[in-house]
């Protein structure tokens, strides 16, 4: 188990030390300037040079992503189980949320923002609750639905109510399918705000990495532009791997995909 672990964590890492060595190496036989593609060291140096800027600005697009994230989660667990309760609500809502998530969120923040003037928080994270919706909505109606039929059966031998049903077992069945899902929309939380940044061009003190990345490219700050750059990553990294640990240590009792095996 602890060599398995061991390799889990060692693989990436020797990985992304090979690619910043490769990148290093390209760019000095290159000769590419720093104004095109800047080597490892000095986007690193630009990074602890500008590091109280950039990092105030990584928690407010942390802000923004989280609350999304939040809202996505409870908002698509809420939406599932009515799928689930009512077949005619489902069939009448869910091509809506359809709607909603291939609606290119480019073409429609600007409406939300423009609708959301006086609170530009509450429309960034409305942008990326969008973005984010859509998985957990579908996975966990999935999930909800891939009880079992037999102890379906079994629950209406015993007369269970249908919530005793949703609570007892449908709920059980749906946590990996859920689970799952609020790993792919956490990374699509921070896609939506970043984007919504874009879009929305707060500068000042209130603004998010996005605004840092786009100024940094219109003065050819180039090596800016990537320090900013690798703290989206690192936050894109950071929340995956944390979304993965408490998806393990739920599932790893008694579910099959969580539990590590040994070769």
């Amino acid at each position: 188990m602890k060599k398995i672990l061991t390799a889990d964590i060692l693989a990436p890492i020797i990985v992304g030390i090979l690619v910043l060595i490769l990148w290093d190496v390209l760019v000095k036989v290159t000769n590419t300037p720093p104004y095109i593609l800047p080597d490892p060291i000095l986007v690193i140096q630009t990074l602890v040079r500008d590091w109280n800027e950039l990092f105030q600005s990584l928690l407010i697009t942390l802000q923004i992503t989280i609350s999304a994230f939040i809202a996505a989660a409870i908002s698509g667990l809420l939406i599932a189980v009515l799928f689930t309760q009512s077949k005619w609500i489902e069939r009448s809502l869910f091509p809506y949320a359809v709607i909603l998530q291939t609606t290119p969120i480019v073409a429609i923040a600007p409406l939300i923002i423009i609708w959301l003037k006086n609170n530009t928080f509450a429309a960034l994270v409305v942008c990326a609750w969008i973005v984010a919706f859509f998985p957990i909505v579908s996975n966990t109606t999935l999930g909800l639905k891939s009880a079992d039929k037999n102890l379906i059966n079994l629950f209406q031998l015993y007369r269970a109510s249908p919530w005793q049903t949703l609570i007892y077992l449908r709920l059980p069945s749906a946590m990996p399918y859920f689970l799952g899902s609020l790993k792919i929309s956490g990374g699509l939380s921070l896609i939506g705000a970043v984007v919504a940044e874009f879009v929305a061009g707060t500068g000042g003190a209130s603004s998010g990495l996005a605004y840092r990345i786009l100024i940094s490219s219109y003065n050819l700050q180039i090596p800016r532009m990537f320090a900013a750059l690798f703290l989206t990553t690192g936050l894109g990294v950071l929340i995956f791997v944390t979304l993965s640990i408490i998806s393990d240590s739920i599932l790893s009792k008694w579910h099959e995909s969580a539990v590590k095996h040994e070769n």
